[in-house]
């Protein structure tokens, strides 16, 4: 067997489908599709069923897969510790970051990142947490910006910093008055949520009730995955919400007025660089850690 043909079965797994597989590995789908035959031939077996639409591994091709994918990155990191030897940060750099943070804390860093590291060829996706860790697994991003402990297996978390959580309430919500918020203030009307799939909408139902109905008192059902869209909403109707501390540092005197921090113990969050075990690009990942802690707010605890 051949890396390459190594590379197709992994490629067809990830897209399952042979025809986009054979385009991301840059070669027809006879050729994709023969190597692969050639690979089962040679194995005894069959990789894929190739009877379902999508196309599925067999329950040995799985395992075969899953080992596919450990060569793979065994032989890719030869030439980066060839490349790191000489101190050479050069090549693509796939990003997944989570909207929760994608837009208060990529400003930060980015901009001097790409310019520190001009070889470096940066692609960010905005991803949930779930998708991240997916393609992570499949080697389509190298790194993902999310919120920790996941407890995944095969996925290395590198903390970076935990932000502190704040009320957003609008001015004629109940929290409006309080100095400092508790979390048994936080039983009463008016929550407005992100949609399912964001981890930040686990912890605030973790801190306000898991059985909680967003916007209880109101005949409005509104979710989202943006933060800045419930800002808006509480701004314009009524209700309440958490933010995370970088969501707050650019808001105006108006906005500003509405935050009110926890009472001690305030609530965090705990901000992670999250890898595949066997990660691959190591000297830049480091290189984007030390960016990103470079750059941050003095306000954020390290």
């Amino acid at each position: 067997m051949t890396l390459s043909q190594l590379d197709y079965i992994v490629a067809v797994d990830t897209y399952r489908h042979f025809a986009t597989a054979a385009e991301a590995c840059h070669v027809t789908q006879p050729t994709l599709s023969m190597q692969i035959q050639k690979l089962e031939d040679e194995l005894g077996v069959l990789v894929f069923d190739r009877s379902k639409q999508p196309v599925v591994p067999t329950e040995t091709g799985q395992a075969i897969l899953t080992q596919a994918r450990e060569v793979l990155r065994s032989a890719r990191r030869i030439p980066e510790i060839v490349s790191e030897s000489k101190n050479d940060l050069q090549g693509d750099l796939r990003i997944g970051i989570i909207p929760t943070l994608a837009p208060y804390l990529l400003p930060y860093f980015i901009g001097d990142f790409v310019v520190n590291y001009s070889a470096v060829s940066v692609q960010i996706q905005e991803l949930v947490t779930e998708q991240i860790v997916e393609r992570l697994r499949n080697g389509l991003i190298d790194v993902g910006l999310v919120v920790t402990p996941l407890s995944e297996n095969g996925i290395t978390e590198l903390p970076l910093f935990r932000e502190k959580l704040v009320v957003y309430a609008a001015d004629s919500h109940p929290l409006f008055g309080k100095t400092v918020v508790t979390p048994a203030d936080l039983q009463t009307d008016g929550l407005w949520l992100l949609t399912e799939g964001h981890c930040f909408r686990n912890q605030v139902l973790d801190l306000c009730g898991a059985d909680r109905q967003p916007n209880s008192n109101t005949p409005l059902r509104y979710e989202t995955g943006s933060l800045e869209t419930l800002i808006k909403l509480i701004d314009r109707q009524n209700g309440f919400t958490l933010l995370p501390f970088l969501a707050t540092l650019d808001m105006d005197k108006t906005r500003r007025a509405r935050l009110r921090p926890f009472a001690t113990p305030q609530p965090v969050r705990e901000v992670s660089l999250v890898m595949h075990r066997s990660f691959l690009k190591r000297q830049l990942i480091y290189a984007l850690k030390s960016e990103i802690l470079a750059h941050l707010p003095n306000e954020v605890e390290r």
